[in-house]
C-alpha cells in the first residue's frame, strides 16, 4: 500500500468495509476493534496494565537495584571515545 492510499484513507471520514477488513488482517486484530477504536479506552487498558505489572512485580518480591554509579559508566564511556580518537589520529 502507497503512502498516498494510506494518507487518502487518513483523511477521509469512512473506510470501505472490505479495505477495513484487510487493514485488520495486516494488523493482526479485527474490523470490529478499529472500528470500536478509543482513545481513552486504550489509555485505560495501558494504564491498568501496568499497574497489573507493578502488583505482580511486587508480589515476586522483584526490585531492581542497580549496582554501578551512572556516572562511572559515563567517564567509562568518555574514555572509550578518546581512545578511539586517538586511534584515528
Amino acid at each position: 500500500m502507497s503512502q498516498q492510499t494510506v494518507s487518502r484513507m487518513e483523511q477521509s471520514d469512512t473506510i470501505e468495509d472490505d479495505m477495513l477488513e484487510k487493514i485488520a488482517v495486516v494488523l493482526g486484530g479485527s474490523a470490529e476493534a478499529i472500528k470500536n477504536f478509543n482513545d481513552d479506552a486504550v489509555i485505560n487498558i495501558i494504564s491498568n496494565s501496568f499497574s497489573d505489572f507493578k502488583d505482580n512485580a511486587s508480589a515476586i518480591n522483584y526490585n531492581c537495584e542497580l549496582n554501578f554509579n551512572p556516572i562511572d559508566k559515563i567517564m567509562q564511556l568518555y574514555d572509550k571515545k578518546l581512545e578511539l580518537l586517538e586511534r584515528l589520529l
